[in-house]
């Protein structure tokens, strides 16, 4: 963690294999090209009506209209101008009520930016899932891309359609997960609505391939696209292959409990004296929060928590704690013994 002097909470953490603000609902960050608008400028918008008022038509318009139609409750729009999405990026990134970020595009080279962007906030607590579709139809092809990535923050949905809207399919996973409270829910199966269809459907084969490659893969059943498994774009850490980010349900859990400790503190103890009895408060207070975590099941259990003066600097105080998140189940397998 970077050290700074603004008074505040800073967290840190780190995740062992091994095995929101309550809830992984909220407001989705749209960087697209527009008709009209303002380039660098966040406008709120939650109905087709609006959007379309403010942006005329075109890639924000139809994005906005997918969002809605899985669950957004509210898109903060960025127009994009030229292509260029860096403006866009940054004008999102200054909105604290974003969870998730999606783009109007299938280059790679947007894509590495908009993690750059998301990955570059963690210092000013904000947490971010960026959601981005590419083209590629090559198994090989698409786990490159996802490694490219490389980011828990990251998730990267294989989606065959090139003559739909750039950005369809992320912005459709997006509005179902800021549609939801339940962060440890899985999103296998879920039914991907406003999307023009796929080219084809992935063998089980395939399907192990992208999955361990950090690939969120889909598929098209009875008119129906719906996403297959939900996974993040971070398959290896350190070069070695890693499954401890593989399952998207893993981040979401992080970026829920996390910044409502946060948040919770924050609020409590802007202005207190670092005293024996200000650090148990706000020890009771993370315990508070991690029980109505295990309450809602978004994490199967936690560990002591300890709050000690931060060493030289007085004004200092460390909080340490541990959590187990809560799995979501994607396979049953059934043992029978038959008898005859």
């Amino acid at each position: 963690m970077n050290v700074s002097e603004r008074p505040g909470v800073y967290t840190t953490y780190e995740v062992s294999g091994g095995v929101s603000a309550y809830g992984s609902g909220g407001a989705v960050g749209l960087a697209a090209e527009s008709v009209s608008g303002t380039a660098g400028k966040c406008v709120a918008v939650s109905s087709y009506a609006e959007a379309m008022s403010a942006f005329g038509g075109g890639a924000m318009t139809e994005l906005a209209r997918v969002l809605l139609l899985n669950g957004a409750p509210v898109i903060y729009c960025s127009r994009v101008e030229r292509g260029s999405y860096d403006a866009a990026f940054a004008a999102l990134m200054g909105e604290p009520a974003v969870k998730y970020m999606v783009c109007g595009s299938r280059e790679a080279a947007v894509h590495a930016k908009l993690k750059a962007a998301i990955e570059g906030a963690d210092e000013q607590s904000k947490y971010r899932i960026g959601i981005v579709e590419s083209a590629l139809t090559a198994r090989s092809a698409l786990v490159a891309a996802a490694q490219a990535l490389g980011s828990e923050k990251m998730v990267l949905v294989s989606h065959h359609e090139t003559e739909g809207t750039a950005g369809s399919a992320a912005a459709a996973l997006c509005g179902v997960l800021a549609s939801r409270d339940d962060p440890a829910l899985p999103v296998s199966g879920a039914v991907l609505r406003g999307l023009d269809g796929i080219g084809v459907n992935f063998s089980d084969a395939d399907i192990t391939l992208l999955v361990r490659g950090g690939v969120t893969p889909l598929e098209s059943m009875s008119g129906e696209i719906s996403v297959i498994r939900g996974i993040t774009t971070r398959s290896a850490s350190g070069g070695a292959p890693d499954t401890t980010w593989r399952e998207l349900s893993t981040i979401l859990v992080v970026n829920s409990v996390i910044p409502r400790i946060r948040d919770s503190l924050r609020a409590k103890f802007a202005r207190a004296k670092n005293n024996a009895q200000t650090r148990g408060a706000i020890r009771t207070q993370v315990v508070i929060e991690l029980e109505e975590s295990l309450k809602r099941e978004f994490i199967d259990s936690y560990g002591d928590v300890s709050v000690q003066p931060g060493g030289e600097d007085g004004s200092v105080c460390v909080v340490s704690f541990s959590f187990t998140v809560a799995h979501g189940l994607n396979r049953i397998e059934l043992k029978a013994s038959v008898t005859v």
